[in-house]
């Protein structure tokens, strides 16, 4: 069967998956010769990650996927409890990685490896928690729930879409613009960061 929902979790999780990968290659390279964009597309992707999965993708799933999934399946009742317990951590862990990328900007060098540290845990953590969603939690909702349970998953699912996904918010494709434009090559369609952009150099 095809569920709209199911359909559109997995987009999201693509998209996201993108976003998260994409972050550890910049982590990787470094800022080298173009701080300036390398810091601006960092916290692109670090809002993207709080403002979309945090607020619109994770409580859909919370709120209305894993009640009924309980319900059908009550011996998957520790999964879901695990999954629910990485939602109710993520949005503090993402502040946290936002407010250690801004001291390794302003800061310097030596607040690098902290955000180096804490990015790398979470981007892993969030690839594992996707993974455990995909390959166990989301069969198994489509085994037990029933055809009008579906359909309200599908329509609820279906009102907030994650434009890295397909989604037609404006407010969104424009943060989506953002990080693929400025993302360094090959990446993004930016230049590579080894090469200083007119006017950009080091901040005072």
């Amino acid at each position: 069967m095809n569920h709209e929902a199911i359909r559109i979790i997995r987009d999201e999780h693509a998209g996201l998956a993108a976003v998260l990968r994409s972050l550890l290659a910049m982590l990787k390279d470094g800022p080298q010769d173009a701080p300036l964009r390398y810091f601006d597309v960092m916290r692109a992707m670090l809002f993207y990650i709080d403002e979309y999965p945090e607020r619109l993708h994770h409580p859909k799933e919370s709120d209305l996927l894993f009640p009924r999934l309980a319900r059908a399946r009550p011996d998957l009742l520790p999964l879901v409890e695990r999954l629910e317990g990485d939602h109710l951590r993520g949005e503090a862990r993402v502040r946290e990685l936002q407010h250690l990328l801004l001291a390794w900007e302003l800061n310097g060098e030596s607040r690098r490896a902290a955000f180096a540290e804490r990015a790398t845990e979470y981007a892993h953590f969030y690839l594992e928690h996707m993974k455990a969603e995909e390959q166990f939690l989301l069969p198994a909702a489509e085994a037990a729930l029933t055809d009008e349970e579906w359909g309200e998953l599908d329509a609820a699912f279906g009102q907030n879409h994650d434009p890295l996904a397909g989604g037609d918010s404006a407010a969104l494709d424009r943060l989506f613009t953002r990080i693929v434009r400025s993302a360094p090559s090959p990446i993004g369609l930016g230049p590579a960061l080894g090469r200083t952009a007119a006017g950009e150099g080091r901040p005072a």
